[in-house]
């Protein structure tokens, strides 16, 4: 299987990473003119499977080192198998909030909001659990990106103060909710691997792209429960059904799955990169998809495009905050 070896490697795939966990979020913009989140987020799920899958068949079983796919599935402990699938079950509580705050508060409050708070509770979590990088700079890049946290909710409550203000509470509890949730997953996964070796991983521990693909059929069983609720009980509008996601059209379909598979590329190298880097660190960056969501947000949706100019400063205040907290992080793991 492919094995990162190299830590500059490793940053450039979180990056990458960074990327597609912020970006995934225009295809729910894009499908949202004429389709509901909650249908919407079945294709999502369904690609980010898909991708599994595919990493699972091709990188997960090239090559000479580690353990292919198949392998690696058959050797795999029940109780690292179920680590992975309660991580795809919490993970998919808390991005099917997120997925809901996009649609009430938009891009550039719930990834900010949302996903910084799992990014600083999650470094915290995976640090503990794998202490790898030098805490002063990992904790205190955590530190800036709690103030940009703040700055982004600030900013989004002062462009509510003249409009619906049951809205935006609503749109960023379903973000902080989100973003607890979200906090815990990677650690589930994390735990199903040995990070320590993936060239010769111990038995019964999977392999990142075995890891990945047992963690997606947990958000993919999950999901027959979390968005079967919701389809019938949404946050915001009237009940959908699956009589309508059934008739959707072949591009509203498609928009979903790509977003899934971009989710999805983005995890399978977050993991790989994680041998190297760390859990932390490697999850810190990669959450660092806070700051590419709510650029995608503010400057390509215009979602605070009639605020007035003092919230505008909090929003630059709050991707300096964001960029001096990455680069932070990524010193962490140099030093």
């Amino acid at each position: 299987m492919f094995i990162v070896k190299d830590y500059g490697v490793a940053v450039l795939l979180c990056i990458i990473t960074m990327l597609c966990w912020g970006s995934w979020g225009n295809t729910q913009k894009m499908a949202s003119k004429n389709w509901r989140f909650e249908l919407f987020y079945w294709d999502y799920v369904l690609g980010m499977v898909l991708l599994s899958l595919l990493s699972a068949l091709t990188l997960g079983s090239m090559g000479s080192e580690g353990r292919s796919f198949v392998e690696d599935l058959k050797q795999a402990d029940g109780t690292n198998i179920m680590s992975a699938l309660v991580g795809g079950v919490v993970f998919n509580a808390g991005n099917i909030l997120l997925s809901a705050s996009i649609a009430i508060a938009g891009m550039s409050v719930a990834f900010p909001v949302g996903v910084g708070i799992a990014l600083v509770l999650g470094v915290v979590i995976n640090y503990m659990a794998s202490q790898n990088g030098n805490p002063l700079f990992l904790f205190f890049g955590v530190g800036l990106v709690v103030l940009a946290i703040i700055l982004n909710a600030l900013a989004y409550r002062a462009k509510k103060s003249e409009g619906d203000i049951s809205s935006a509470t609503k749109g960023l509890w379903l973000a902080i909710a989100a973003g607890v949730l979200m906090a815990f997953f990677y650690r589930f996964i994390a735990a199903s691997m040995d990070l320590e070796n993936f060239v010769s991983p111990e038995i019964g521990k999977m392999t990142p792209y075995t890891a990945f693909f047992v963690f997606s059929i947990g958000v993919l069983l999950s999901n027959f429960l979390f968005n079967s609720i919701l389809i019938k009980r949404p946050f915001v509008g009237t009940p959908t059904s699956y009589k309508a996601y059934f008739a959707g059209s072949l591009r509203n379909h498609m928009t979903g799955i790509l977003g899934g598979a971009i989710w999805g590329v983005g995890n399978a190298l977050n993991l790989i990169a994680a041998g190297k880097a760390g859990a932390a660190i490697s999850y810190g960056l990669g959450q660092g998809a806070t700051l590419v969501a709510a650029l995608w947000g503010v400057f390509i949706w215009k979602e605070f495009k009639d605020a007035q100019p003092g919230v505008n400063g909090k929003l630059m205040l709050m991707f300096l905050f964001f960029i001096l907290g990455i680069a932070s992080i990524i010193w962490a793991g140099m030093n």
